[in-house]
């Protein structure tokens, strides 16, 4: 049985706060991710990694946990306190990032990754429930938006930030300062976050069982996770891996290239999220078959665009083509997580939430970084210094396969729509 809908009065912070709050800690949670990708180049000189072994620890160290924890986490979240839960993940992916800094080798360095994995988590499903708790189904894909833009201001800064912190004082200095900050935030948004009151789950509904029984029925949610795996494939990978092919194509230095880079993500990436949300949440109420549509033509576009982007040798015609993709790779944020969160009953969406994180990691996280490094390896007989240039090129296949999936979802959505 569904909970009751949360009123306004039953909430006990403002759902404008409460989303700034949210949007702030998914803002460290991408900067911490990032800033990995702007230190690529001293981290693999300092402790002597190959593309291979840094792929690794960019992608499959931080995928594994983050993506098995995921749903437990979600689950806890369900059944106890979602704004508690993202508050501890917050303080232990913080803590790992730290850790970071005085890494001295490759397993050092894999594990505190595993570390920031295990803590990031318990982040992004129980965000993603809490605003469905506090937003009403017409407004919640452009909140989920906002909450979204987490991810270019947190790219951006953590390119920045981790270049400028890196050129100052060196690479170690940007971990121990990201980590700092978060363990020092999640107190705070502990104090401001309160969850919206609801039904306790009953019998059945009480375990993590129903709903996979739920979405194992529903095409349009396996369709979509899939389609996002594949663009989250090219974009983790993307993420990590641009910054040295910047350096390698145009000779910038550390700082140029985060000044690039940044530019690109927050521009682009803002514009394309919040995009995605007002999109969804106009087109959506005459037909819920857009929350799949508007992704699939944003990814479909994205392929071209992107490979013409990195193929240009000039920075300045690069930069504009760049922004193109660099807005709709991730337009698909606002939708897709609104229709997974319509897919379920209230109780249960920030477990179906984790399921869809799990699968979109697993994939995306864990297989883009490291493949693009493996193939950089495997084309440097071919193409020689433009190896990871064109093994990143290679990988852009993925967004037409993530369109068709997406377009194929579109029917299904509609049908199993929950509001």
């Amino acid at each position: 049985m569904n909970a009751p809908a949360a009123n306004p009065a039953s909430r006990s912070r403002a759902p404008g706060l409460v989303l700034a709050m949210l949007l702030l800690v998914y803002t460290f949670n991408f900067l911490d991710r990032q800033i990995l990708g702007i230190l690529a180049k001293p981290i693999m000189e300092d402790l002597h990694l190959s593309r291979t072994e840094f792929g690794a620890i960019g992608g499959l160290a931080f995928a594994i946990l983050y993506s098995v924890l995921g749903v437990p986490l979600a689950y806890l979240a369900d059944r106890t306190s979602r704004s508690g839960v993202i508050a501890g993940s917050l303080a232990v992916w913080s803590l790992f990032t730290g850790l970071c800094g005085i890494a001295t080798g490759y397993w050092q360095l894999f594990l505190f990754r595993l570390g920031v994995g295990i803590g990031e988590a318990g982040g992004v499903a129980p965000s993603y429930a809490l605003i469905a708790d506090y937003f009403p189904p017409e407004r919640r894909a452009r909140a989920l938006a906002i909450y979204s833009l987490g991810i270019p201001v947190g790219l951006a800064l953590g390119t920045l930030v981790g270049a400028i912190i890196a050129a100052l004082v060196d690479w170690r200095a940007a971990f121990i300062t990201m980590g700092v900050l978060g363990i020092l935030i999640a107190p705070i948004f502990r104090w401001v976050v309160r969850d919206v009151p609801r039904a306790p789950m009953a019998g059945s509904d009480a375990r993590v069982s129903p709903v996979f029984g739920i979405l194992m029925r529903k095409p349009g949610f396996w369709l979509l996770a899939f389609g996002a795996s594949c663009s989250s494939l090219c974009g983790y990978g993307l993420a990590l891996w641009t910054p040295l092919v910047l350096m390698g194509n145009f000779g910038f230095g550390l700082v140029t290239t985060g000044q690039f880079m940044a530019s690109l993500l927050l521009i682009g990436g803002t514009v394309g999220v919040f995009a995605g949300g007002w999109f969804a949440d106009r087109l959506g109420k005459a037909d819920r078959a857009w929350y799949a549509r508007l992704p699939a033509i944003a990814w479909l576009i994205t392929a071209p665009t992107f490979a013409i982007g990195l193929l240009t040798s000039n920075p300045w015609i690069a930069w504009p083509l760049l922004l193109i993709p660099n807005g709709l790779n991730i337009l698909w944020l606002g939708p897709v997580t609104t229709a997974v969160q319509h897919m379920v009953p209230q109780q249960m969406r920030a477990t179906a939430s984790g399921s869809f994180l799990m699968i979109n990691n697993l994939i995306g996280l864990g297989v883009g970084p490291l493949l693009m490094g493996f193939l950089s390896e495997e084309l440097k007989a071919s193409y020689g210094a433009d190896a990871l240039r064109y093994g990143a090129v290679f990988c852009l296949g993925f967004y037409v396969l993530a369109g068709i999936l997406a377009l194929l979802a579109a029917k299904h959505v509609r049908k199993g729509w929950i509001d």
